[in-house]
Formats: structure tokens, sequence, C-alpha cells
């Protein structure tokens, strides 16, 4: 199992990573927003990484109504117009996907392939290449949901669970439609999987492991952690992003 320390962390970076502006774009997961990503942002823009983190459709601060969005295309919207008019036109970027931003990831991979992406990371995310396109699809890449009355396993410390408690929304049914078209670019991009291992919604021995199985990643990390890394193992969730960050050829 990989696991770093703080200090281990930013040693590493400034030896492997010192002198490279690298943008990292951050892409959450339904029902959440760009909020949640706020110590893992605080990480990177305080060791001089330029960093994005927007709203979804119907996420975060953005003011539609998650129930009015029937169609993914709609929901991922805001993404693709990121790339299509706010990135420069020499700019590549890093995507950081959770849960079902792992869809919005991969539709970036089929749209914009090498052109545009160094690299992308799935953080207990939905890493399933043609999104839901098939009867598979769903049974692997969707999540278990609680048992009504039963609490999901959390490693949350209190205060991110009661900010997530305030700010999550209801989730688009929008997101379910998620299909793609493979991108004559898209399996160059290098894909790195970032493991949940105590995640009670895409377990590690289930979703994941099918997930993993049919489109394999370039790299593979186990993380300390519940579904929701960038709360539950910031630190560590930074130091396997720059350690595989490392290995970009740029």
């Amino acid at each position: 199992m990989n696991s770093f320390t703080h200090s281990t962390t930013l040693g590493y970076m400034s030896e492997e990573m010192s002198g490279q502006k690298l943008h990292f774009v951050l892409v959450h997961g339904a029902g959440h927003g760009a909020w949640c990503w706020y110590k893992l942002r605080c990480l990177m823009e305080t060791s001089g990484y330029k960093v994005t983190c927007l709203d979804l459709k119907g996420a975060g601060i953005d003011q539609t109504d998650p129930g009015t969005i029937d169609s993914f295309d709609e929901y991922n919207q805001p993404l693709i117009d990121f790339f299509l008019r706010d990135l420069p036109e020499n700019e590549k970027v890093i995507l950081v996907g959770h849960s079902a931003g792992g869809l919005s990831v991969t539709d970036c991979i089929h749209r914009f392939g090498t052109k545009k992406i160094l690299m992308a990371f799935y953080v207990a995310a939905n890493m399933l290449k043609n999104g839901f396109a098939t009867d598979q699809d769903f049974k692997d890449g969707m999540p278990d949901l609680p048992e009504p009355g039963k609490i999901p396993f959390s490693m949350i410390p209190p205060e991110d669970s009661i900010l997530k408690s305030m700010l999550l929304r209801p989730q688009p049914k929008g997101i379910k439609g998620a299909k793609f078209t493979d991108g004559p670019d898209a399996d160059n991009v290098p894909r790195v999987c970032i493991r949940a291992l105590y995640d009670p919604y895409l377990k590690p021995d289930k979703q994941q492991a099918a997930m993993i199985r049919r489109w394999p990643p370039s790299q593979v990390f186990d993380i300390e952690s519940d579904h929701s890394p960038f709360f539950s193992n910031p630190f560590v969730l930074f130091g396997f992003i720059v350690k595989a960050v490392a290995s970009i050829k740029l």
C-alpha cells in the first residue's frame, strides 16, 4: 500500500516537479460542488500549482434546478465550456474527477484527448470507457446505496461532515444518461485510478475492481479513505497525485 506524510509529499514535489507550472482541473461528483475540493486546492495552490474548481450544471452555486437537468451533456456543459472558451489554445490540463465526476473526465478525454489533457485521475470515481452504454456498465459503475435508515461508513472529520450536509444538492437524473463514443486519441491519455479502500459506495473489490479490469489505467493507488478522500485523507491524496504527475513526459 502506498502512503505519504505531509512532509514527504512536499519534499517529493519540490524534487521532482520544481519549475513546472501545471494546471489541475478538479471535477466534483454528483450533488457536490467546487467547494468540496477546498483542502486539496489549498495544498496545490500553496505548492505553486494552478488550480481550477468549477461547478457543473445544477451543482454548487450554479442556480439551475437539478431536477430540470435531463441529460448528461447539459450537466457537464460547464466543463466543456471551460475547455472551449476559457483554456488557452496552447495549454493542457490535468483532470481530477471524484465519484460521478469520473464520467465528466471521461467525456473530456474522448472529446479533447492529448491535445488538451496531460493526465486524468479517477478518485473513488466512475471509470467507464463508454459511460452507461450497456447493462454491464450499469452493473459495474453504479454505486451501492445504503439500506434505508443505515448510515454509510464515514471517515470524514466532523466539521467537513457538517459542511457537506449544508451544501449537498440533489443529483440530476441526467447523469445516468452518460454515454460516450470512443475518441480517436482517448487511449493515449494517461489515466490514474485512486481506489478508496473503505468506500461504501464504489467498493474497491467490486465496482472499482471491475472498472479497472475492463479499462486498465496506467497506475493504481490505494488510499485509506471512505468515499471522500479529499476530506478524509487529503495529504495522502495529494501525495499520490504528485507522484503520478511526476511520471508525465512534459
